[in-house]
């Protein structure tokens, strides 16, 4: 039906997302569908019904003994995009909870539970009960979702990347809500990237996306904000695995990028808006140490040492200028490509990754170079590791004779 261009009645999706999930209907059939869906569409109320049938196929958490107002954020993913890091305890620092269920990276985008297990000692996996506690302890966690979380998400997701239909939005739009409604959050706020090293090349494309999602978290009752903002450009100065814990904890210290402390303020004033608490002031918490000190009770609660040193990467590779000028571009899908290939993401759920591996940029967009000056350097654990990668970052660096225009990291909003 749906391969004709036809509408699936809710009984229909009921039966299919169950049956997938039981094992009833097979790999093959689901890869037919998840292509129709890609070249057909869905409506509306398909897309409703078919994230309330993920939902259902798994259990729902319930927050409702935390005792602060609870909201999440995710994003759809990108490179040098560590905001997950210094935002959750942020935003528990002003007064919410955060209970961040994240994922692992894929490809060219970074994942926050590979990073975070940079730390020593740091573990991803929770309990229901541990996370729930924590939750009213601390205000603040980040760890993976449970199996009993939408499980047909967890399988159907698997096929989706194997099969070419990851960009279809109906099942981007799904895959993402069903697992953040069935959390038990209150309210969401969506980061949905755009630009050359997202999934969403064209703001259309990311609008579209976002709405969707936007109408899909109302209909379930989480209140949900959508900002869109820039991925044609890294964000910040590091890619990479532990290169991004540092320079979250940076930016958790009163220091780092200003792009990522910019996005990280933006994302912590929608998120306590949407939970109520519009008067707090999130770049006071930064300044007077309390988000920092939400970070290592957060670090220690999942037995992580805040204070141990990252991992140093055995081989450093340093790229200079072969020019004066400015830094006109950076590209964001390139840059990640080349932390992968020296090690930093995977291309496999089940490879292994490295901690030190990645990327630091020395220079950014605007930023004036002279013949010389170091552009970036590659970190990798195996010196055969650079020759791939810097054939992939020496197509992402641009030097001209002229700075570029600057270009907004905001987008624009969706509520």
């Amino acid at each position: 039906m749906k391969r004709d261009g036809g509408v699936l009645s809710d009984a229909q999706i009921d039966w299919v997302v169950d049956a997938y999930t039981r094992g009833v209907v097979a790999d093959e059939q689901m890869s037919a569908l998840a292509m129709a869906i890609l070249l057909n569409g869905m409506t509306a109320p398909e897309i409703a019904r078919w994230t309330a049938a993920m939902i259902a196929s798994g259990e729902r958490l319930d927050l409702s003994a935390v005792p602060r107002p609870t909201v999440d954020k995710h994003s759809t993913g990108g490179v040098g995009d560590k905001i997950t890091l210094p935002l959750t305890p942020l935003v528990a620092a002003c007064g919410a909870a955060v209970p961040q269920l994240s994922g692992r990276g894929l490809g060219h985008t970074g994942g926050t539970l590979d990073k975070l297990e940079s730390i020593p000692g740091w573990r991803a996996a929770l309990s229901n009960e541990e996370f729930a506690s924590q939750l009213r302890e601390i205000g603040a966690v980040i760890c993976a979702a449970g199996s009993g979380l939408a499980p047909a998400d967890r399988k159907l997701y698997a096929l989706r990347d194997v099969t070419g239909t990851v960009e279809a939005i109906p099942l981007i739009a799904s895959s993402i809500m069903s697992k953040k409604i069935a959390e038990g959050t209150g309210a969401l706020v969506l980061d949905v990237k755009v630009g050359s090293g997202a999934f969403m090349k064209s703001v259309d494309d990311a609008r579209e996306l976002a709405r969707t999602m936007v109408e899909l978290g109302g209909a379930h009752g989480v209140r949900t904000v959508a900002l869109l903002t820039d991925m044609s450009t890294p964000l910040g100065r590091a890619i990479g695995n532990g290169v991004e814990v540092t320079e979250s904890v940076e930016v958790l210290a009163g220091g780092g990028p200003a792009d990522v402390v910019e996005l990280t303020l933006a994302l912590a004033r929608e998120m306590l808006d949407v939970a109520g608490l519009p008067d707090a002031d999130p770049a006071a918490a930064l300044r007077d140490g309390r988000a920092m000190d939400v970070w290592r009770s957060m670090i220690r609660a999942q037995g992580g040492d805040p204070d141990a040193p990252m991992p140093e990467a055995n081989e450093v590779e340093v790229v200079r200028a072969d020019r004066d000028g400015y830094v006109a571009a950076v590209d964001a899908y390139a840059m990640g490509v080349a932390a992968w290939r020296l090690g930093a993401g995977r291309a496999r759920k089940e490879d292994p990754v490295s901690v030190s591996a990645g990327v630091v940029l020395h220079k950014r967009p605007g930023d004036p170079v002279r013949a010389g000056e170091p552009l970036y350097e590659l970190r990798a654990e195996q010196p055969e590791k650079f020759p791939p990668a810097l054939a992939e970052a020496a197509r992402a660096v641009t030097v001209a004779e002229r700075p570029p225009a600057p270009l907004p990291l905001v987008i624009d909003r969706v509520e």
